[in-house]
């Protein structure tokens, strides 16, 4: 006698199992669902807050413009960074003549003259033509249109790092070696291949274009909030800065530390010792030469 189900039963049992399939099924998709949908709230929650706190950040970052004239996310606009065009030469030399015209002395940079390598173009900068006996407004200006970087804030920083522009002592052989801080540690002598004045400035303006065609590989960005530390001391902790564009990132790149309220409170003198300046001094030296950095 045969002990094999009939055709029927198993048509029902297939049919049962066919059901429960259907049923696994529906139960799946609606656990994906609700996982889904469970993610995208959790997504928008923490949306809602990031720019709520952007929102607060850009606020207090207003605040400190209206009380210091210093805003940590827009120390300067792209614009006046990149702008070769507002000044030459000859207007750098004048520059130079005006502001250190009581400096006397073959290094003061109203008479500094030096023989300069040519550099060829690399995908950064424009090629450099190199001569002899170039002048320091030449360096400085030839250096700004190569690379794209102002000359007035090359000019700045020269005056930020080593006081080399607005003086009336002729700066010393160490200050011209370090003129822009490039690659020149506190503690140690400057590396040999950006130590002098023509590779300093050069350099620097260099190093700019080289931070804009890499700058995923630094921890600013534009158009994000970014953990800014106050001080090269760990301790002194960090604030948020919501940077606003390309040149104050890059300007972070090179110098990376914001000002506390303790520094900024100082004017142009000391804070606390969690108070650093390079940045504030690069906004107050600026804006007293060529009117406001971040309009």
């Amino acid at each position: 006698m045969s002990t094999r189900p009939s055709g029927r039963a198993r048509r029902g049992g297939n049919e049962r199992g066919r059901m429960t399939l259907r049923r696994a099924q529906t139960l799946g998709a609606a656990l994906m669902a609700i996982v889904l949908v469970v993610a995208l709230c959790i997504l928008a929650v923490r949306f809602v807050s990031y720019r709520l706190m952007v929102g607060r950040v850009i606020r207090h970052q207003e605040q400190l413009s209206q009380e210091y004239v210093f805003n940590p996310g827009r120390i300067i606009t792209d614009h006046r960074f990149h702008d070769t065009v507002d000044m030459n030469a000859d207007d750098v030399q004048a520059f130079l003549d005006q502001k250190g015209g009581s400096c006397n002395g073959s290094t003061c940079l109203r008479s500094l003259q030096m023989d300069v390598p040519d550099r060829p173009g690399d995908g950064l900068c424009d090629a450099y033509k190199g001569g002899k006996g170039q002048s320091a407004a030449q360096i400085i200006d030839g250096s700004a249109r190569s690379c794209g970087i102002s000359q007035k804030v090359l000019l700045t920083m020269l005056q930020k790092e080593q006081h080399l522009v607005a003086t009336d002592q002729p700066p010393t052989q160490v200050q011209l070696q370090s003129a822009m801080g490039l690659s020149c540690p506190d503690d140690a002598d400057c590396d040999a291949r950006y130590a002098g004045f023509f590779n300093q400035v050069y350099g620097a303006a260099h190093r700019f274009r080289y931070y804009q065609a890499h700058r995923d590989q630094y921890g600013y960005q534009t158009k994000a909030l970014n953990d800014v530390r106050f001080s090269p001391d760990a301790s002194c902790g960090s604030g948020k800065v919501y940077i606003e564009n390309d040149a104050t990132a890059l300007l972070y790149i090179y110098t990376p530390y914001q000002p506390n309220e303790a520094a900024l409170r100082a004017g142009d003198g000391e804070g606390n010792r969690c108070s650093s300046y390079g940045n504030r001094n690069f906004v107050i030296i600026y804006n007293s030469w060529f009117g406001r950095s971040d309009q």
